[in-house]
């Protein structure tokens, strides 16, 4: 296997201990910083020619999400690395009981093309807070994001204890065949599958981020230039290249018209009268990639949009009516600027119609009724849930981020990047002496000491306590 001796080289530092101090966790952590703040012009760079992505996007998304996590993570690392001592019952009141959070040991990051740096480091610095040494494969789609990290991201870490691979999908079939400690995916449900079968071989742990069809349902009592132009940037960001972006409106007939006028006014605003000449929005990033998204303008009819440039791989943000649920563009996820309105009955039809489909990664709902929020909260599941807005929850690092079903399985961010990434070994220290208290457990069994060992190791239910 062509990375065998990678692998191993990067087990042998970490079984060396290399990684596990915390002052050497900080220093490596500060290097990332250094790679964000230097190479920023070329991150701005690497994405314009990817995907024309606005550097104003690049910016908020791309290497200020990387520097909060970042500081977030320097800021609190010795206080998630200390152990954590635990409730104890009678039989061991003497003794020391704890969680040790060991890192797992060699872990492989697989990032995406979407958001290459982001999804990169973000997981990056969860995996380094934990303490281990990190293999990291950038997406070979996203080419001169690929070629910067590459190039650039190794001269400020470890290289005995990290490692950037370049591979395609056979190159990335033959990584996954060797032994890692942990591995974490972001990409299609498609891919992420085959990611779980090869860690499967080796009984590895897997944190999956597969995105899917994110709902949007829009009540009758909003707002509705304020759910427009919510909408609108959370759909039509980096060209609607977006895991996190809503995939589709539901809404009553009379909420559609009056939307549609008001998203129309929204794109306007944001990218003029043609969104082609706007400096603010970014194209799709590959050929096979403008092939899929503009078959799926098939789907209904544009209302808005609809324009195509196969040579800039432009697509217009689109706003598609009279969809049917069986249409290829309600049958996967979208992953380009293309906006989908279904309308319902109401409340009660929108969460019948998402619940019969796949959990998403996000669900969005727009009202003015706190109630309305509550209820859609309450009888349905999605991997994260924000009311009123999109996609702005995942900007928070003390919020879980990851998926539920088909759209994930596990979650990062902040605490929960540095958790994923951790091992929680239970740890029990007890004295060498005082023998005369183990002997209620030893043979030869008598029925009279059982009340006493029960007594002494079982958890009593609390009692129920009246707020008068």
């Amino acid at each position: 296997n062509p990375y065998a001796g990678l692998v191993s080289g990067l087990r042998a530092a970490w079984l060396a201990g290399k990684t596990r101090p915390m002052e050497y966790r900080v220093a490596q952590l500060e290097a990332l910083g250094r790679f964000l703040d230097e190479k920023k012009q070329d991150i701005l760079v690497a994405l314009a020619s990817d995907m024309r992505k606005p550097s104003f996007e690049v910016e908020i998304s791309e290497i200020s999400i990387c520097r909060s996590e970042l500081h977030h993570t320097l800021n609190n690392l010795g206080s998630w690395m200390k152990d954590e001592h635990v409730e104890k019952n009678l039989a061991i009141q003497l003794d020391s009981a704890f969680i040790r959070k060991d890192p797992y040991g060699v872990v492989l990051i697989i990032a995406p093309w979407n958001y290459p740096i982001h999804l990169l480091l973000v997981p990056l610095i969860g995996a380094i807070a934990a303490g281990n040494c990190v293999v990291m494969k950038p997406s070979e789609i996203s080419k001169n994001a690929e070629r910067l990290v590459v190039e650039t991201l190794l001269s400020y870490l470890d290289k005995d204890c990290f490692a950037v691979v370049t591979a395609g999908v056979e190159e990335t079939t033959k990584l996954l065949e060797n032994k890692f400690d942990y591995i974490f995916f972001t990409g299609v449900p498609s891919v992420g599958r085959t990611v779980m079968m090869a860690a499967g071989k080796h009984l590895t742990p897997v944190t999956l981020e597969l995105g899917g069809k994110n709902p949007c349902y829009v009540s009758d009592d909003c707002e509705v230039h304020n759910v427009a132009r919510r909408v609108a940037w959370g759909r039509f960001f980096n060209a609607g290249q977006t895991c996190v972006a809503p995939d589709y409106i539901l809404c009553s007939a009379e909420m559609r018209e009056k939307l549609l006028p008001a998203l129309r006014e929204a794109i306007a605003e944001f990218y003029g009268p043609n969104p082609k000449e706007s400096p603010d929005f970014a194209r799709i990033v590959g050929d096979k990639q403008f092939q899929r998204v503009r078959a799926l303008l098939g789907s209904g009819r544009a209302a808005i949009g609809g324009q195509v440039d196969e040579q800039e791989r432009y697509i217009a943000p689109t706003v598609l009516v009279d969809v049917r649920p069986e249409d290829a563009v309600m049958r996967e996820e979208i992953f380009g600027p293309v906006l989908p309105i279904l309308t319902v009955a109401g409340e009660d039809e929108a969460v019948a119609f998402i619940n019969a489909r796949e959990r998403p990664l996000a669900l969005y709902v727009f009202s003015s009724s706190q109630k309305v929020l509550q209820r859609v909260l309450e009888h349905t599941s999605s991997g994260g849930f924000c009311g009123n807005d999109t996609v702005m929850h995942m900007t928070l690092p003390v919020l879980p981020f990851g998926g539920i079903g088909h759209s994930g399985l596990g979650c990062y961010h902040g605490r929960f990047s540095f958790d994923t990434f951790s091992h929680a070994r239970a740890a029990l220290l007890r004295a060498a002496g005082r023998e005369a208290l183990n002997a209620v457990r030893y043979p030869p069994y008598s029925a009279r000491r059982l009340p006493l060992l029960r007594a002494a190791t079982e958890t009593r239910r609390a009692p129920a306590c009246t707020v008068l």
